[in-house]
């Protein structure tokens, strides 16, 4: 990279597709389907490059100029439940979307046959973690989302899904993904309809899955996180079979010098509203990495030298604590590993150059 383009975030495109191969292995075994999720990286061109020809399912992403810019043979599938007034958007930008209303489903019916083009949907449930989805005790609300998807001929009903470990933590188990299967069987039987994919969540769900303990039937899988950065989201710990070091954000030094540890003077809120305080540690060498919170999330970085500690941040400074004695001089490069959090606020920041590591 040139020595301007920092701060930066990059990608080791060959630990990504690694990740990549570890997740379809287990998938192929347990004959499920998995769609690859792009939104946390936005969608980068040179990422997608790298993991086209792995035998993806379909490519799936939240945001519909996401979509756009996928360049790709393979489905794509919207992540985000529908906004009614963009259900031309929505038709015309993916050949999938997840849905949860009625008055979605039947304005996407509209739209399908305006634009004369198959649409599927995927009907969510939510199983108990309070995010998107009919009520799975529902299922009077669930069978006319249902019937609302079959009687258009420009419709098809292509699976039931839900979102778990989202918002309420709810993690996947045998018994809530026992109802979604449940709910897939009685809707197949009450429509005479084939309803092909039983979607069973999110990067949450491979623990099941790397386990075999994924309940029968369940055979697709949406994943971002857990192929991105190696995670397993139900329990916050790393998944041994996957890398979780493919992502690095790197950024320089535009200031380092022996200040005291404790501010000066009569304290109020700071930038962001913020009541701070700090400990008398004494004088300590002081760094200022020139990247910030509009760029990224400074809570989501774990500093790559164990001595520099991150103190916090402004709109535009990483402010650290670089140990006394450290040999770091200004213009000098740190690197930071990001969780998910950090990931995507750095990708969708145009003021961090993206790059990747073939």
């Amino acid at each position: 990279m040139r020595a301007d383009m920092y701060p930066a975030i990059v990608a080791d495109l060959p630990k990504l597709k690694e990740n990549a191969a570890v997740i379809l292995r287990a998938c192929h075994e347990s004959g499920v389907a998995l769609s690859l999720v792009t939104k946390v990286f936005c969608a980068d061109a040179d990422i997608m490059r790298g993991l086209e020809g792995l035998p993806f399912h379909s490519l799936a992403d939240a945001r519909l100029q996401n979509l756009a810019r996928i360049s790709s043979p393979k489905p794509k599938m919207l992540l985000r439940i529908g906004d009614p007034a963009q259900v031309r958007q929505i038709v015309s930008g993916s050949d999938i979307s997840l849905q949860s209303e009625v008055t979605t489903i039947k304005a996407l019916a509209t739209a399908a046959e305006e634009l004369r083009h198959l649409h599927k949907v995927i009907l969510m449930i939510d199983l108990g973690d309070l995010r998107e989805g009919i009520f799975y005790h529902d299922r009077t609300s669930i069978l006319s989302a249902a019937q609302a998807v079959n009687q258009s001929p420009w419709l098809e009903l292509h699976g039931v899904g839900c979102n778990l470990s989202c918002f309420g933590g709810i993690v996947p188990d045998q018994e809530n993904l026992g109802q979604l299967l449940a709910i897939a069987t009685w809707l197949r039987r009450t429509l005479d309809l084939p309803i092909p994919l039983v979607s069973g969540g999110n990067s949450s769900s491979l623990g099941l899955l790397f386990e075999g303990q994924l309940p029968k039937g369940i055979n697709h899988l949406r994943v971002g996180e857990g192929l991105l950065l190696g995670m397993d989201t139900a329990t916050g710990l790393p998944l041994p079979q996957l890398h979780q070091d493919a992502f690095t954000i790197r950024a320089r030094l535009g200031e380092a010098q022996n200040k005291p540890s404790k501010p000066i003077g009569h304290s109020g809120p700071n930038a962001f509203g913020e009541r701070t305080s700090f400990p008398d540690l004494g004088i300590m060498r002081r760094g200022i990495a020139l990247i910030g919170r509009q760029d990224v999330d400074p809570q989501g970085l774990t500093s790559l030298d164990a001595q520099v500690r991150i103190l916090g941040a402004s709109s535009d400074h990483l402010i650290l604590d670089l140990a006394m004695g450290s040999a770091y001089k200004t213009g000098d490069l740190l690197s930071f590993k990001p969780n998910y959090s950090a990931l995507l606020r750095a990708y969708t920041s145009p003021y961090v150059a993206k790059a990747i590591i073939e």
